[in-house]
């Protein structure tokens, strides 16, 4: 199975689930997810990703300056980013029980 197509199906889940405990700027974010084991997903699909959270009102950003270069944009879950959070990580864990019931049915589980 491709996990290229299943990335663009949670990749706002996973933006939010990273943002839950800490804020963090793109490149940070990126990191992160890519640490949690989502090696291929992509800059630019995170970059758009968190473009696209922040314009539904979902974060918040603030800018950080760097000694070191370029000033960088953190960007934070607010109270509905939270509560997407939360809908969106009940639909996802229900959705995960139902394909392990289904694979285990199988005999296919891990």
């Amino acid at each position: 199975m491709d996990t290229t197509q299943l990335l663009k199906g949670v990749l706002d889940l996973a933006v939010l689930a990273v943002l839950q405990h800490e804020d963090g700027y793109g490149y940070d974010i990126l990191r992160r997810l890519r640490t949690a084991g989502l090696t291929e997903v992509g800059d630019a699909s995170v970059y758009g990703t968190l473009r696209r959270l922040f314009q539904a009102g979902l974060l918040t950003t603030y800018v950080v300056p760097s000694e070191e270069g370029p000033h960088r944009k953190y960007y934070s879950l607010n109270a509905a980013g939270r509560d997407q959070l939360t809908r969106s990580g009940k639909t996802w864990r229900g959705f995960a029980t139902t394909m392990d019931n289904l694979l285990d049915d199988r005999g296919l589980a891990a």
